[in-house]
């Protein structure tokens, strides 16, 4: 099948059929003493299109795009889609939930999950005998 052609049939498979295929964003996962940093790739999605959730100790991440169709008008050719963005991570017990913070910038979601105090490491100060 040509560009063109390829192209032309997506146009023509309805935006919720194209919607329902969802993406798994590339991640990223950093790690302190304190906290785990979670950074997704999710160029398009807006704020108001991303949800965040943690249920027991599974992290779901969605976002959506949605190509709005002027009114009044048809597709005579379509390359922009809709797009959704799904990933899921299962949670250590060592993570503190009720802290997680999340901030977008640029289509990219950083995510702070910080650990509970008690799974920290610390240095045992030694004490002269």
């Amino acid at each position: 099948m040509n560009e063109v052609t390829r192209h032309e049939a997506q146009a023509n498979v309805p935006a919720r059929e194209r919607r329902s295929r969802a993406m798994r964003p590339p991640v990223d996962i950093y790690e302190e003493n304190d906290a785990l940093f979670v950074v997704a790739d999710m160029p398009g999605v807006t704020r108001e299109g991303l949800n965040v959730e943690v249920d027991g100790n599974l992290l779901s991440i969605e976002g959506e795009i949605r190509i709005d169709m002027p009114e009044g008008l048809t597709a005579t050719y379509a390359e922009a889609q809709a797009q959704r963005y799904e990933r899921r991570f299962t949670l250590s017990h060592e993570i503190d939930t009720a802290a997680i913070e999340a901030r977008l910038e640029n289509g990219v979601l950083h995510l702070r999950l910080p650990r509970k105090e008690r799974h920290r490491s610390r240095r045992i100060e030694i004490k002269a005998a």
